[in-house]
């Protein structure tokens, strides 16, 4: 995940690009930023993002107030990644604070948001669904390395992607990090944009205590049981003292946000246990933390 660059006087951005994979959510995106006061334009090509700069700039100049701006760009509007660069660029010398947020999903959840709607791939062609994905998944590659925030939205609904965003692209002048804590079950696979990944699998697991087994991490019953086996204080102490001074870094170095994952078999009891007691553990004045349960109520 590329580095941040300088942002507005609150230490956020102003002027978002959102991007990423077909059927990954950008138009969740962009209904959740114009839900928090962003003005949203679908489906801008890249070589007008300039020209969208310098109009705002001028309603900005001229009393707007706090204007933040955002620009969904998709797949179809090509030559796609030089020419999103230099648009990026040139809103930077306009005097806004660009950030550029991609979102993705794995094959596999693509493949059923496009058969669930009955829609093919714009990519596709006379070629399969999954032919389509992949050509965009490549010309996509250096996007996606260049973004600052990286979104994974394979499990998630609308709305659980919506409380996800809302941290991110949400008004706030206070803590300059947000850090997202997830939870999920390994066997669905490690979330795309985890930065921290930590395995939980080493503790007993619940599931087979019967009276546990119905229940969840965010059960008192369950969060007692995890956090009293052996292990299991030491750990979450020894992830906040080796956070301490991630989190330091990410601030003097610009970036806003980040992701810690959790994981154990299913993503219902230990991890979700833990990743609880981390969140509770890792905020303070400058580090606002905030849970996703990904698989939870998946089983």
């Amino acid at each position: 995940m590329a580095d941040a660059p300088s942002s507005g006087s609150n230490g956020r951005a102003d002027f978002l690009v959102v991007s990423g994979m077909s059927g990954a959510g950008r138009s969740t995106a962009a209904n959740v930023l114009e839900d928090h006061g962003w003005y949203v334009v679908d489906n801008l090509p890249p070589q007008l993002i300039p020209a969208m700069a310098v109009l705002a700039g001028r309603a900005r100049d001229e009393g707007a107030g706090d204007l933040r701006i955002a620009a969904v760009v998709d797949v179809r509007a090509r030559p796609f990644s030089s020419e999103l660069r230099e648009g990026i660029a040139a809103v930077r010398e306009h005097g806004w604070h660009p950030q550029l947020m991609f979102l993705d999903a794995t094959d596999e959840a693509l493949v059923r948001r496009f058969e669930s709607v009955r829609r093919p791939h714009p990519l596709q062609g006379e070629g399969r669904l999954l032919d389509g994905i992949q050509t965009e998944r490549e010309l996509l590659r250096d996007l996606r390395a260049d973004a600052h925030v990286v979104i994974d939205t394979s499990g998630l609904n609308v709305h659980q992607l919506a409380r996800k965003l809302t941290p991110i692209v949400g008004k706030s002048g206070g803590p300059s990090l947000r850090l997202a804590v997830m939870s999920f079950g390994f066997k669905y696979g490690v979330p795309l944009d985890a930065d921290f990944v930590f395995d939980m699998r080493f503790l007993p697991n619940p599931f087979w205590v019967p009276e546990l087994r119905p229940l969840t991490g965010v059960d008192a019953p369950v969060a007692e049981y995890v956090m009293s086996q052996a292990g299991a204080t030491s750990f979450v102490d020894r992830v906040v003292s080796l956070m301490e001074p991630v989190t330091a870094g990410y601030r003097h170095e610009g970036r806003r946000y980040a992701t810690v994952a959790v994981g154990c078999t299913g993503g219902k009891h230990r991890s979700v246990a833990v990743a609880e007691a981390l969140s509770r553990r890792l905020g303070s004045p400058d580090v606002a933390t905030f849970v996703v349960h990904r698989d939870l109520g998946r089983e």
